[in-house]
């Protein structure tokens, strides 16, 4: 294993430095440009940030920036409803907390298997199965059709904080339905001083690549770093679209907008908890589509975090999940599992992208099922074993025969519950097999969907938090549809 839970590597400690200097020098010499936010540009130009307001563009001395970037946490919670399901950054032991896809609008539904527009009682759904698998560490909510456009991540919110105890991440779809969002996380928190205390969401802020910020997200800097509610600081290059085609380009330039965000949530902030996510795409020469899970991508995702944590020591988080296929089929598990053992390997903090299909615009129930026990054998895969006499079985070494077993032995009996016991990955005898239908993986899934989706998931939300985020969405829809 190498320094700080990185298997492998793709650049040596030299290319490392190397990158970590043009990082530096581009957010020096180049900089960013950023949507006009006075307080914003006026909180970086007091941090020692070079500022021209006049054009929006913001130069970080290397001083300036290292400072910023000393004041980030390197270790911290995602709170949630239910306190055990709490979570620590860095996972404790080591390995990677699972999220679910974001943002989808396309449903494939379990029974028939076919796509449509996802509606908030999908959603609803997709929280209580999020919510009853254990590998999935928290959820995202979905993009539901049924919802007002001017509302639907509020009405997605709302629908998540109250069929899930688990933490959950926020994707905002606007300005204006920022603050609403944060009251409904408010709410469900007991009120602004329980969130601080307890912050049961997250939120991600984007970039627009290249080296660009918009309102939107800058809006979602200052007030989620305002109650110091973890921020996502997302960087989304398409390799030889928004970003080099070559991975070392490729790779500044995200961990420049990565380490431009984690400094502006500092300077509006100190202390205010960033995860770096590198979340990459490749863009397809032949069709113009942009790929999340091409070799090109899954390999620039994994450089880019392996370089973060080794350059900047912050906490990381890529798609380990996910594919381009369209359905939970070979490709998928290929792909997904290519995805996750890389990402993995490479010290990845979260993983993101559980359940999700067709580049990120798809969810699908059966294929969540599928992730949650993948994600069980990839942490089994990366975990270190403990060396000791025990884990030796020594004393059974020294005392074993030629021609003896190790069946019968109390070192056995010991440990053979040790290994992971699967509920869809496992291998019946063919008779049983032959008997059952011949039940496929996808099969075996469905029938944990049949038994989860409908089960109904207690939440620590009384009736009157319910009755208040019901309000609050309510009054985003007089406000935001006026």
């Amino acid at each position: 294993m190498g320094v700080g839970g990185v298997r492998f590597s793709y650049f040596s400690p030299d290319d490392v430095e190397l990158l970590r200097q043009r990082v530096f020098e581009l957010l020096e010499r180049r900089g960013v440009r950023l949507a006009p936010q006075e307080e914003v540009l006026g909180r970086l130009a007091r941090a020692g940030a070079e500022v021209d307001r006049d054009s929006g563009s913001v130069r970080f001395p290397r001083r300036c920036l290292e400072e910023l970037l000393e004041q980030a946490p390197r270790r911290f919670e995602l709170g949630a409803l239910n306190p055990e399901r709490r979570l620590e950054i860095p996972r404790p032991g080591g390995g990677f907390h699972l999220r679910t896809g974001t943002g989808a609008p396309g449903w494939l539904d379990p029974e028939s298997g076919r796509h449509r527009p996802l509606t908030l009682a999908d959603a609803a759904a997709w929280a209580r199965l999020i919510s009853r698998l254990p590998e999935i560490d928290f959820g995202a909510f979905p993009f539901p059709n049924d919802a007002p456009p001017a509302t639907a991540d509020v009405h997605a919110l709302k629908t998540l904080l109250q069929n899930t105890d688990k933490h959950v991440w926020i994707q905002p779809y606007s300005v204006a339905s920022l603050d609403f969002l944060i009251e409904l996380a408010s709410a469900a928190a007991g009120g602004e001083a329980g969130l601080q205390k307890n912050p049961l969401v997250s939120f991600i802020a984007c970039s627009l690549t290249p080296l660009e910020f918009k309102t939107m997200d800058l809006e979602v800097i200052l007030k989620a770093s305002r109650l110091g509610l973890p921020i996502h600081a997302c960087s989304l290059p398409s390799a030889g679209g928004t970003a080099p085609i070559t991975l070392p380009g490729l790779v500044v330039l995200a961990s420049a907008e990565i380490m431009a965000m984690a400094a502006l949530a500092q300077a509006c902030r100190p202390g205010c908890p960033v995860i770096a996510a590198p979340i990459v795409f490749s863009l397809d020469m032949r069709s113009g589509r942009s790929r999340q899970s091409s070799a090109e991508a899954m390999r620039a995702a994994a450089a880019a975090v392996q370089f973060i944590r080794a350059a900047f020591d912050l906490p990381t988080h890529t798609y380990g999940s996910g594919t381009d296929a369209l359905s939970p089929d070979g490709q998928s598990l290929a792909e997904r599992a290519l995805l996750g053992l890389l990402a993995g390997l490479s010290g990845a903090d979260i993983l993101g992208g559980a359940g999700q299909l067709e580049s990120a615009t798809a969810l699908s129930p059966v294929q969540l099922v599928i992730d949650n026990e993948l994600a069980a054998v990839l942490r089994r895969l990366l975990a270190g074993p403990a060396v000791d006499d025990e884990t030796l079985a020594w004393a059974d070494l020294l005392a074993a025969a030629p021609g003896s077993h190790f069946l019968t032995t109390q070192h056995t009996l010991r440990h053979c519950r040790d290994g992971l016991d699967p509920r869809i990955m496992a291998s019946p005898d063919r008779e049983a097999w032959e008997r059952a239908g011949r039940p496929d993986l996808v099969s075996r899934a469905l029938e944990i969907c049949r038994a989860e989706m409908g089960r109904e998931v207690e939440t620590p939300l009384g009736q009157a938090a319910v009755n208040e985020l019901e309000a609050i969405a309510a009054r985003a829809d007089r406000w935001l549809q006026a």
